[in-house]
């Protein structure tokens, strides 16, 4: 930790002195602060709506802070030219990047943990005005959105870590990473109807059955850490899922880096 923690600060700082996280930020609160005067509009169900509207913003937020700062934090090294007198140091290019993610995810759960205190305030506030539109209302479900929110975007991170080790451009990583994404949100459900097309009265071929279940296993799952609709009807999670699914946002968050790490080593800098 000696080595990888002054790399993490570093890397830390320099999100935070980021320009782009500033217009993030206001976006994010000004989001937030829309919660109160929607949910409000939403009949009889403002508890839901402000509940799902909050936890929306955390974690599209999160997304934006991956996709438009984690990126461009070791391009930036790239094309500075910094990364020379990083690693002239004893500090070896597996502890680079792993130095790097940890940083990233330091920015990740500080940003959450931030954006988490305004949300609560938004939720509250409705709560406070509309008493009898929260009937089933718990904080624990919340708070668990919430973690895993951060454990989804934290995966990301390290899938854009992977991309960035052996992309030669920001733009390019930002792609991928975005493909990434979206695949991750629907394989679920793709897997789901491939699986029982007779229920949507298609024809799914066996070539589209075995690349949907290539990529269901290729691809990070990230629709598994999407528990916002638990959050909005206040329904308990059960300790196995919530066990399994950090699980599995760990094995394969430490996967990319591992990859991500082996690929960088042989990387020829420009």
């Amino acid at each position: 930790m000696t080595v990888y923690w002054p790399l993490a600060l570093l890397t830390f700082k320099e999100g935070i002195r980021n320009r782009a996280l500033y217009g993030i930020s206001l976006i994010a609160f000004l989001f937030l602060g829309a919660n109160v005067l929607i949910s409000g509009s939403a009949m009889r169900e403002i508890g839901k709506v402000a509940v799902d509207m909050a936890l929306s913003t955390i974690s599209f937020t999160g997304l934006l802070l991956v996709l438009f700062i984690g990126i461009n934090l070791m391009a930036k090294d790239l094309d500075k030219r910094t990364i020379y007198m990083v690693l002239s140091r004893p500090i070896s290019r597996p502890q680079y990047i792993v130095g790097k993610f940890f940083g990233m995810a330091l920015l990740i759960v500080v940003t959450i943990a931030v954006l988490s205190v305004f949300g609560m305030l938004s939720i509250i506030i409705e709560k406070w005005a509309y008493p009898d539109y929260f009937p089933r209302f718990f904080w624990g479900p919340i708070f668990l959105a919430v973690l895993f929110a951060a454990l989804s975007l934290i995966l990301l991170s390290a899938v854009s870590f992977f991309f960035a080790s052996f992309s030669s451009s920001s733009f390019l990583t930002l792609i991928l990473t975005i493909m990434a994404y979206i695949i991750g949100q629907s394989l679920s459900d793709v897997k789901a109807l491939v699986e029982a097309p007779q229920t949507a009265g298609i024809t799914v071929s066996p070539v589209t059955h075995i690349i949907v279940q290539a990529a269901y296993y290729l691809f990070p799952n990230l629709s598994l850490f999407d528990l916002k609709i638990q959050a909005a009807h206040g329904l308990a999670v059960s300790p196995s899922y919530v066990g399994w699914t950090a699980l599995y946002g760990l094995a394969y968050t430490c996967l990319m880096l591992f990859f991500a790490a082996l690929i960088f080593r042989k990387k020829e800098f420009p």
